[in-house]
Parts: structure tokens; sequence; C-alpha cells
């Protein structure tokens, strides 16, 4: 029997215990069904534990009560947004089933996907008990839960990618893109790469990947030629395109030839970039096409002039290995997102063990040593914000591959 896939904002407490699972306070107790492959009160192989998940079993079950965990997420806000939701919670609840004696609670509570919404479903879920509240979704939500949890000194990890909410309280585990641009910039100054350009779009998102692009540059001591922004308009390319290809012209001619160019943007942007890039005589043999985490999309390969490109993300084994069980479990792919849901609880579930009061305290939140999860290893700051440990990837004509593995350790102490 897989976990429960009724709407959460329906659903009954769900708790895992040492003898499986219980929902609700009725003590249904669900056992000798499978979840994903693995019987009730039993774990996966030894091998298939993230470390996080082996740091669970190290420490041991604990005893008492089960420790409540708020899940707010806009389950009931329907299209995109309530996909991504029931993705969440489920790959939340495998991440309790994946844990042999993990004693904790998650209580979902519907958000709506408003501020409002948001911060009755903390209120409920305080009231409830939870200890730590994993959700919302929307830098909105995450704006109407935040001063409800902070009065009541309840720490708060969402997945924004909003960095204005983090902070007081309010942690995001969410993909930021301030750590992927850093990442490929240091690979390709590390690799001899000292001139740099960007095409950036002319969105929030622009705004943000420029100020960092320049930042990492100068880090990686390059230096800076030109920043181009684009509208993601078909007809609206060409003019910032010649632009960047008359300043790549004008550093060649000054002896300082442009050797890297980023191309800031996802699946809605580069397959009208790309094929600009070499009918403007940009020579991408010469230039190192830089991405962001926008390029980790299967199609990507499609566009020929991107072959040969650089950018950082997440080592694909851990999320392969994890959308395998997702399937195995619920009979379809995971959405991508999932497995913030997944590593959130697994974070949860490391910090349980601890004594009440001293589970989830800000110490114990941004230990410099972090968490090991689906996406590879991550630690949360004390200012909200996530590291994360990324590989570097390359584009090639029949997939990506890892050319720079991601650290299996941090190498520096939070600040």
């Amino acid at each position: 029997m897989p976990p429960n896939r009724e709407a959460p904002a329906k659903s009954p407490t769900l708790a895992m215990t040492r003898r499986g699972v219980v929902v609700g306070g009725a003590g249904w107790l669900l056992a000798g069904c499978s979840a994903g492959g693995f019987g009730s009160g039993s774990s996966a192989p030894e091998s298939t534990l993230a470390p996080a998940q082996a740091e669970v079993a190290a420490a041991g079950t604990l005893s008492g009560s089960p420790v409540k965990v708020g899940l707010i997420l806009p389950f009931g806000k329907g299209g995109e947004a309530g996909q991504i939701a029931a993705g969440l919670k489920q790959a939340a609840e495998l991440a309790l089933f994946d844990v042999q004696g993990a004693n904790i609670a998650l209580i979902p509570k519907d958000s709506q996907g408003t501020a409002e919404g948001a911060a009755t479903a903390a209120r409920d879920a305080l009231a409830a008990g939870a200890e730590l509240i994993i959700g919302p979704l929307f830098a909105q939500e995450v704006q109407g839960v935040a001063p409800v949890a902070q009065k009541a000194n309840v720490p708060v990890i969402a997945f924004s990618s909003d960095r204005t909410v983090a902070g007081n309280g309010v942690y995001l585990l969410s993909f930021l893109p301030n750590a992927n641009v850093e990442r490929v910039v240091a690979y390709a100054g590390a690799n001899g790469r000292r001139s740099f350009a960007a095409l950036v779009p002319e969105t929030a998102f622009g705004t943000v990947i420029e100020k960092v692009f320049h930042t990492a540059v100068l880090k990686a001591g390059g230096r800076l030629v030109d920043i181009e922004h684009y509208a993601i308009d078909a007809n609206r390319v060409a003019d910032p395109v010649n632009r960047l290809k008359a300043a790549i012209d004008q550093a060649k001619a000054a002896g300082n030839p442009v050797d890297a160019l980023l191309l800031a943007g996802g699946q809605e942007a580069l397959p009208i970039l790309a094929p600009m890039l070499p009918y403007n005589a940009i020579d991408t043999k010469t230039v190192k096409l830089l991405g962001t985490g926008g390029w980790d999309y299967p199609s990507i390969t499609q566009e020929a002039s991107l072959s040969g490109g650089w950018f950082a993300g997440t080592d694909p084994a851990g999320w392969k290995d994890f959308s395998a069980r997702y399937a195995k479990s619920y009979g379809r792919q995971p959405v991508r997102l999932a497995s913030l849901g997944y590593d959130a609880v697994t974070l949860a579930l490391a910090l349980a063990t601890n004594s009440p009061g001293q589970r989830f305290t800000p110490e114990k939140l941004t230990r410099p040593s972090g968490f090991a999860g689906v996406d590879g290893l991550f630690r949360l700051r004390p200012d909200g914000t996530c590291d994360r440990g990324l590989a570097v990837l390359e584009v090639a004509p029949f997939g990506t591959h890892v050319i720079d593995a991601a650290p299996s350790a941090f190498s520096v102490a939070q600040f």
C-alpha cells in the first residue's frame, strides 16, 4: 500500500512509528502494507539510504509521542501549483517510509496559495503541536506564515526562491540561482577563462543573476566585458545579441578577447537565444558558453550551438535514484521540486532525535556540516538561504555529463 494519496487538506496526521504507519488519533495501524516496495516497519536496503537517513538510523528510534511537523502547501490552488504541492507531500511521506523507526508526524495544511490562507494554516499547525513548519511554496505565502511562526518561536523551512523572504527563522531549501552562477564562474576561472560577458533576461531573475555574475567574475580573478539584456521574444533578441557581438569584437581588437559567455535562461529562452549565436558569428569554440540552473532540462541537447557548454547543477545520480523509488510508490514520475519535500523531511528526521526544545534550534538547523539529500549536500545558512554542493555539467550531443563532481563536504564554516 503506497503512502496516503488523498488531498492533504483533508488528510489526517501521518506518523511513522516502530510498528508501522498510524493515521490520525484513532490508531489505524497499516501494518503489513507495502510502501514503494518496503514493508511496514522495515526500511530500504542500506545501500539506498541517503546519509541523512543513515544518520537517523544510527541515532536510533525516538520514544514517546511523535514529533509533529507542519506541512503547509497550496494543495487546493489547482493547476501546476496544486500538482507541485501534491508531489512535495508524497515525497515527504516517502521520506518517512524510507526510514525505519522514524517517529515523526506530518500535519498537512492547505495554504490556498495566499498569504492569508498560509497564515491560517500556520496557526492551525501550531495549535496541533507543530515544532517545525515545512513549506509553503510561494513568497507571498511565506510572508503570511513568517510572523505567525516567529511569534511561536517555530522555524520554517520554505520552498520559495525569493531571497527577500528568508531570515528571522525562515530558511529557504529551494534552488537559488546565485549558487549555480557562482559555481560555474569559479570553475571557468579555475580553467583559464579570464574575460567574461553575459546575456541576461529583462526580469527580476535577470537582475539577480547580473549582480551575482558581476561579483563572481571579480572573485574568480576575471574581467567583465559586457552584459546585455534580452526580452523572451523571438522578435526582440536580435538587438542585444548584435550589441554583444560588437562588444566581443571590440574586446578582441583591444587584445582582451572574451573567452566565456553566460547565457542566463532556461527552456523558455534558450531555443530562441541559441541559434542567434552562430547566426551572429559568435564562435562558441573559442567563447565557452556558461549556463544557469535553467539549463538542466532534457531537450537542451537539441540546441547544437550549446554543445560543450558548462552549467552548475545537482548531480543527476541522486535524482535518478529518488525518481525510481517515487515512481515505484506512486506509479508516476515526480515533479522536479519533489526532492525538496523529501529532503526537508529527512532533515527533520535527522534533528528530531534531539530532546524537546533542542531539536530545531538555529544552531542545529545551520550546522556547518549540513545535510545530505536527494540533490546532494546542502546546508541552511544563518541568513535563511541555502548552500548547495553543486557539480559542473557539460552539454553533449546525447545528454549532459558531470565534468567536476559535487563536493562531499563543505570546506568552509558558516558565517
